[in-house]
């Protein structure tokens, strides 16, 4: 009898085994496939899946239009800085990640750890927080894409309501058919917008060399005319320093990953393989994506641009506001803004389809362990917990909001609550790896029996802790200055920062449960089973089954580095 890696603790029997053709990333080899008996998720997703997975669920729409406010508020000098500053707050995240993920590849990621390493009642705090920051993106998302189409569709001649409706569906099908579906589509998603990005970063440096009908060689002239730096509510050096910040809060909205790869490893092929090789790029793109990206913004349109300032305050649908499309229409280039909002479009599709997998998945495993109804553990025969993504498309029905209400008023709302939620999933995450590194210290665990090491460990996780806990109490600072202040502005700002320690408190309090000595810290329940299947695929890999022809695994070097 062969055994399964379980997502929740401990394996089961194998009914039966069945021979198939199991593609690994580009590797198409024979194997006894690893399945499960109905009431279990299944390790159905690729590598090439898992890579993409963080990159679906990062770049939406915020990184192509919404960076436009933040390029007004500080100007492109602060805008780069602040990305850069939280590439590198969010790559000690991954490091941390990474270390933990891979020793425990099990659904629910960060979630669940939280709760074996810390405290049960950490977990559970920490689960209901994700699943509502989760949730809460599937309704954004949904409704920027209602929001986008509108740039065609410009009088309204169809009803949101039908938009909504699709797109639910859509999901509906994408999600609750197999997970195979859901990685399937994600990662041609994700491929769309690693083109997406790449392609704007070329565009802007043919544009600012004089590649452009107008044959203007502008350059970097709008870090001078009008400057590098923008002053924001305040003058002066002040100012600017409210600028700077202003552009950093933005960042901690856009910016995520690990998260994401993280709720991937209970249903990724050879975990201990495919999870290292995605956490090991995250960083690549964190610089290739985001910092490129905003320094290409900064370079194409001036901060105090008449055209970008009046689309973000007329609240103009889709790219309209976008800073690259507002370039191109200055420097008259058809055709181009059209197929930057049909990409904008794509990527808010994508995006809100990452976000019903992780929330999903969340609730499951929130379930799994008695901290959430029973009835969201229930999976089909192939492997899907049908249950939890009806909940989470219901929640989607929120969307329909929108209908009745101003647009943006409701993407306003929405962005506000995932933000603070973010930033809360981030400060357990690396306290949770120094509890995991701690532990490992006081049982007498060598590091080099890690399946993956990150560099500078545990010091970026302390950097990433002490900076995220910084931006948590301080990303809705602007209601507190003089002459600011709005009580929906703070509400939405600090919701998740009150009602998450509430969850802690009341579940401990209800439960009794205690704040685990280091030496009680579980790191081996489950990790038995992860070993035998790594050794399996290590001796195949071995009895050379695993075989690429050289050209297939040139391809694959090179897949493994974009993607």
């Amino acid at each position: 009898m062969q055994t399964v890696v379980q997502p929740s603790h401990e394996a089961v029997e194998v009914a039966h085994k069945t021979s198939e053709k199991n593609k690994f990333g580009d590797e198409t080899i024979e194997v006894d496939s690893i399945t499960t008996r109905d009431g279990d998720t299944v390790r159905k997703l690729q590598p090439r899946h898992v890579a993409l997975i963080g990159i679906g669920g990062t770049i939406g729409t915020a990184l192509f239009v919404a960076i436009g406010s933040a390029l007004t508020a500080g100007g492109p000098a602060s805008l780069l800085i602040a990305f850069i500053i939280w590439s590198s707050v969010i790559w000690g995240v991954n490091n941390a990640m990474s270390e933990m993920v891979t020793w425990l590849p099990i659904n629910s990621g960060f979630i669940r750890l939280a709760g074996r390493f810390v405290d049960e009642a950490l977990g559970v705090a920490a689960g209901w927080n994700f699943f509502v920051c989760e949730a809460a993106l599937v309704a954004f998302e949904v409704t920027a894409c209602c929001v986008i189409v509108r740039f065609w569709d410009v009088d309204g001649s169809i009803h949101k309501a039908v938009w909504i409706a699709i797109i639910l569906a859509l999901y509906s099908l994408l999600n609750l058919i197999t997970v195979e579906y859901y990685g399937e589509s994600e990662f041609w998603f994700a491929i769309g917008k690693v083109l997406l990005i790449t392609a704007l970063i070329c565009m802007t440096f043919v544009l600012m060399v004089g590649g452009n009908p107008k044959g203007d060689a502008f350059g970097f002239r709008y870090w001078k005319n009008p400057g590098a730096f923008a002053e924001y509510i305040e003058k002066g050096s002040m100012g600017r320093f409210l600028g700077f910040f202003q552009c950093l809060v933005t960042a901690s909205f856009v910016i995520a990953g690990p998260d994401y790869l993280s709720m991937a490893a209970g249903e990724a092929i050879n975990p201990r393989k495919t999870m290292p090789e995605a956490y090991r790029v995250v960083f690549a793109r964190l610089v290739a994506f985001f910092v490129l990206g905003s320094l290409a913004v900064g370079i194409i349109v001036p901060y105090n641009d008449p055209s970008l300032l009046k689309a973000i305050g007329d609240g103009k649908p889709g790219a309209a506001k976008s800073p690259y499309v507002i370039a191109l229409t200055r420097l008259e280039v058809p055709v181009l803004p059209h197929i930057i909002n049909a990409a904008v479009l794509l990527s808010a599709f994508s995006a809100g389809n990452s976000y019903v997998f992780c929330a999903s998945r969340t609730l499951y495993g929130l379930s799994l362990e008695g901290k959430a109804p029973r009835i969201f553990t229930k999976c089909s025969k192939r492997g899907v917990p049908y249950n939890s993504v009806i909940m989470v498309l219901a929640i989607g029905l929120l969307a329909f909001l929108s209908v009745s209400k101003n647009a943006n008023i409701v993407l306003t709302w929405f962005v506000s609550i995932v933000t603070s939620s973010q930033l809360i999933n981030f400060a357990i995450m690396t306290f949770t790896y120094l509890r995991f590194y701690k532990a490992m210290e006081v049982q007498g665990i060598s590091r080099s029996e890690l399946p993956y090491r990150s560099r500078f460990n545990p010091y970026t996780a302390y950097y990433s802790l002490t900076a995220i806990t910084l931006m948590i109490f301080l990303q809705g600072y602007s209601v507190f200055i003089k002459g600011q202040w709005d009580v929906s502005n703070f509400l939405f700002a600090y919701f998740m920062v009150g009602v998450t320690p509430a969850i802690y408190l009341v579940w401990k309090l209800v439960k009794r449960t205690k704040w685990l000595a280091l030496r009680d810290v579980d790191l081996f329940t489950g990790k038995k089973e992860i070993d035998e299947d790594e050794l399996m695929w290590k001796e195949l890999e071995a009895a050379g089954k695993l075989h690429q022809g050289k050209a297939r695994k040139g391809w694959s070097q090179i897949r493994k580095f974009l993607f």
